[in-house]
């Protein structure tokens, strides 16, 4: 697939997510394999108003190329605006999202809420295609509800006016996360235009992007919630794909160091004290499935220092006997 300058191949991109795609998670990504990664959404209203915390979501560092800056609103000028601010940034492309369905958001008419309204998406589409010198891609879903699927005349429409992908989040907004994300419409959509199609939905397991690759026919798979808890789903899915075998899970002791390099980027982007705290939202992914962690996971939260996290962090090796992936059981019988 090609979006501008960009060439890439069957590719697995990291979604777009509020509070968890920030430039610390998106190092860690980039690392285990993602091939695209985009910025937290931003409002495009914020931007205009040059709220310091929607610029500083805008932060690329040079290794996170390539990636997209994503802003969402429902005013053209304001939309405008973000988008040649956001330019400035040196992303490499601006990615607009049709697709948000939460209320404070969808209701006042932005994300999800356009597909209330298509000739507008549409508008806003092209004023950002026409007044920006990057490429433009859009994120979607199928329709504000069942009986409102309006997913096969938004492709047409957007690739009419000049946007270069789209993604396709194959739920409704009325569905939000709920139920089962419906593929086929992935499929239709790719079959009814000539832009690349990045499916998006369940994709959970390293396995998922090749089903979805080859029921599908997208030209590239996004993964979202899947990596919040397992930031190896893109090695695991790239091995899986090259030689259909499951690679084994990572060490305890792999999964310490990305979490200590993951702490490393949070404090260098939000100061130690920030750094810390919000990397406790973390602690029970990268630690999930170690018999008694509950007790070691507490006292981590209870860490306002890098000093305190990291000699914890060191000792947790050492409390679990040497075992399958380093996961035995604690030394103590206590």
């Amino acid at each position: 697939m090609r979006i501008g300058k960009l060439q890439i191949e069957q590719g697995i991109f990291l979604a777009p997510m509020e509070d968890v795609t920030d430039y610390p998670f998106r190092m860690v990504c980039k690392h285990l394999g993602a091939d695209v990664v985009y910025s937290e959404f931003i409002s495009s209203e914020a931007l205009i108003r040059e709220a310091a915390k929607a610029f500083r979501k805008m932060i690329i560092h040079p290794k996170e190329h390539p990636i997209g800056i994503q802003i969402y609103g429902n005013r053209i000028d304001a939309m405008i605006k973000a988008a040649q601010i956001a330019e400035e940034k040196g992303p490499d492309f601006i990615d607009i999202n049709f697709g948000c369905p939460v209320k404070k958001v969808a209701l006042k008419g932005a994300g999800a809420g356009l597909l209330r309204d298509v000739p507008l998406m549409t508008d806003i589409c092209a004023a950002v295609v026409k007044h920006t010198n990057l490429p433009v891609t859009a994120k979607t879903r199928l329709g504000w509800d069942s009986d409102s699927i309006v997913i096969l005349d938004v492709a047409r429409r957007v690739r009419d006016v000049g946007v270069q992908a789209l993604t396709l989040h194959a739920r409704t907004r009325a569905q939000g996360f709920k139920g089962e994300a419906d593929w086929t419409w992935i499929k239709q959509v790719k079959e009814a235009v000539d832009i690349p199609i990045i499916g998006n939905g369940d994709i959970t397991q390293p396995w998922d992007v090749s089903r979805m690759f080859s029921q599908t026919g997208c030209d590239a798979v996004m993964i979202g919630r899947g990596a919040i808890h397992n930031p190896w789903i893109f090695r695991q899915a790239k091995s899986y794909r090259e030689s259909g075998i499951l690679p084994p899970d990572p060490s305890l002791t792999e999964k310490i160091e990305l979490l200590k390099m993951h702490l490393a980027y949070s404090v260098e982007y939000k100061g130690e004290n920030r750094g810390v705290v919000e990397m406790r939202k973390h602690y029970a992914g990268y630690l999930k499935g170690l018999p008694n962690i509950a007790k070691i996971r507490a006292e981590l939260m209870t860490y306002i220092t890098l000093d305190e996290v990291l000699k914890k962090l060191n000792e947790i090796p050492d409390m679990y006997e040497a075992g399958p992936h380093d996961t035995g059981f604690l030394n103590s019988t206590g």
